[in-house]
């Protein structure tokens, strides 16, 4: 007996499909979600929020273009070294500015 809303034999009893299988697959080809909210008074627009989801594992966003988190302090050890890396060197010009003599001593 066939059922009209029943799923596909994939995911059925026999399938074996699991949460984790759907997640690798998801992650795998990746997946956008796109949406808009505006909010207008009187045909006035007083708000327009644009969103944009991308669910994707690693790999696949560096396949797409995507690696904002590789040059994020907040979010990278790397880029956070070379972020103070960076605002050291920034701070020993101005210091050296300020005082000739003491910018050129070697700071631990």
């Amino acid at each position: 007996m066939t059922t009209p809303g029943r799923l596909p034999e994939a995911y059925g009893p026999n399938g074996g499909a699991n949460l984790a299988d759907i997640l690798e697959r998801v992650l795998d080809k990746g997946v956008v979600i796109a949406g808009d909210i505006r909010i207008n008074l009187l045909d006035i627009e007083l708000l327009t929020i644009k969103l944009r989801l991308v669910v994707a594992s690693v790999d696949k966003a560096r396949e797409m273009g995507i690696d904002w988190w590789e040059d994020d302090p907040a979010l990278s050890s790397r880029a956070r070294h070379v972020e103070l890396v960076r605002e050291n060197a920034e701070l020993r010009e101005r210091l050296a500015a300020l005082d000739p003599g003491r910018g050129q001593e070697e700071l631990p």
